[in-house]
């Protein structure tokens, strides 16, 4: 029987820096938002290497292939030695397009704008 390196996805993503705590890596987790190999991935998943790791962040789909497994948790500058960013170019442009349109954010319970909050907006080109 082979014995392969391996390491469970939540640690794993904790390790290369995809989430910033464990526990973060396990909510993505749970919450279905990680595939590894195109399937939906249970934190307790182990990851060996050549696997393909997709993310759900805010919508957009990063996708990493796994070059070697890590035990503990590196120096971001040491990750392009673990991992590599395969995002598709679509995927991409869509941190730039959200990057383009920021959100307009109103207090709860201040309801619709009015007709001079829509003046205020255009001036300021927050809407057309």
């Amino acid at each position: 029987m082979e014995n392969k390196k391996t390491i469970r996805l939540d640690k794993f993503l904790w390790c290369v820096r995809i989430a910033k705590t464990r526990k973060l890596s396990l909510n993505l987790c749970n919450q279905k938002k990680i595939k590894v190999n195109s399937q939906i991935a249970k934190p307790s998943k182990r990851v060996i290497k050549n696997d393909i790791i997709i993310v759900n962040k805010k919508n957009i789909f990063y996708q990493y292939k796994v070059i070697n497994i890590i035990k503990t948790r590196i120096n971001a500058s040491l990750i392009k030695d673990y991992i590599i960013d395969i995002t598709p170019v679509e995927e991409i442009d869509k941190i730039k397009i959200k990057n383009i349109y920021p959100r307009i954010y109103r207090e709860k319970g201040a309801g619709r704008p009015t007709k001079k909050d829509r003046r205020i907006l255009k001036k300021n080109k927050l809407i057309n």
